[in-house]
């Protein structure tokens, strides 16, 4: 039997489907204007007369940004500081959570330990203790500066923990009695088991690590090792001269500040959408999966 779809019911799916397209749009305005402003001329970009299509369309800004030696190996440091990590982060999050995610009577003192992860969310140390210990290790001006401090998420290890308690118990007993250890059965079993999880976590974790700025201005002692990010902080926000060149100075003639910036924030933006939409299907996934139980 066929159940009727009332008047009011069906208002308020279109105004739902109405207002979620203009929420979206809203999203991707600034994003199709950056990418508008980025292809326009200077001229037209100083006098305001960009929205959402180019102005006199030419594509010196990216020419521009990819003559520039200094662009590029801020790119290549920021690829480094995302892949190595996120696999790191990934090894800790998953070896972290899997014994948290056991019942006391496996795990003497979880709680213990479950409570001094949450502790660190609550309150932390500053930024100061946390800029002298990576100081005393010898990690500044490197790229495990940018990598080991926030290597492990404990919003990530409580993710992961909730996904690892929803698998069936029987798994893990069976596997046991077969005479699996702990890693084996973490590695052969618990983590192909994880993906949607996984990779949340590896989204989340890669997304932290891209748009990362701050510490790389801190942790940084020299320009040259500053990540993606910092790097467009100095030419964006502070205008720092010492990266404009002889070249550059002729290139004004076609380009302005406003078209390099936004052909350099648009090309930095460009990896991560190219990734999400490859994850996105095990975004929710990961997200919903062990927060609900029967």
């Amino acid at each position: 039997m066929k159940l009727r779809t009332s008047p009011g019911r069906k208002g308020f799916v279109a105004f739902n489907y109405l207002f979620l397209t203009l929420l979206s749009l809203l999203c991707l305005f600034p994003l199709i204007h950056m990418l508008a402003l980025s292809f326009s001329s200077g001229a037209a970009a100083a006098a305001g007369k960009v929205s959402l299509w180019p102005v006199e369309f030419n594509t010196a800004a990216y020419r521009n940004i990819m003559n520039k030696p200094e662009y590029l190996a801020a790119f290549g440091i920021s690829v480094q500081r995302l892949v190595l990590g996120t696999l790191i982060s990934l090894a800790l999050t998953i070896i972290t959570a899997y014994p948290l995610s056991k019942e006391n009577r496996s795990f003497q003192f979880r709680t213990v330990y479950a409570w001094f992860f949450v502790f660190t969310i609550l309150f932390s140390g500053g930024l100061v203790p946390w800029f002298m210990t990576i100081k005393k290790l010898g990690l500044m001006d490197t790229i495990w500066a940018l990598v080991l401090p926030g290597a492990l998420s404990v919003f990530n290890v409580i993710l992961l923990l909730n996904f690892y308690r929803g698998l069936p118990k029987e798994i893990d007993e069976s596997a046991r009695m077969d005479g699996a250890g702990h890693f084996r059965v973490l590695w052969s079993i618990i983590v192909p088991l994880s993906k949607p999880a996984l990779a949340t976590v590896g989204l989340f974790t890669m997304v932290m690590h891209w748009n990362s700025w701050f510490d790389g201005l801190i942790l940084m002692n020299r320009p040259e090792h500053y990540p993606l990010q910092s790097f467009l902080q100095t030419i964006v926000i502070q205008k720092d001269m010492r990266f404009i060149s002889a070249e550059d100075i002729e290139l004004l003639k076609l380009i302005s500040d406003r078209t390099s910036a936004a052909a350099q924030i648009f090309v930095a933006s460009v990896p991560i959408l190219i990734v999400y939409p490859f994850l996105q299907r095990f975004f929710i996934k990961g997200i919903v999966l062990g927060s609900v139980k029967e």
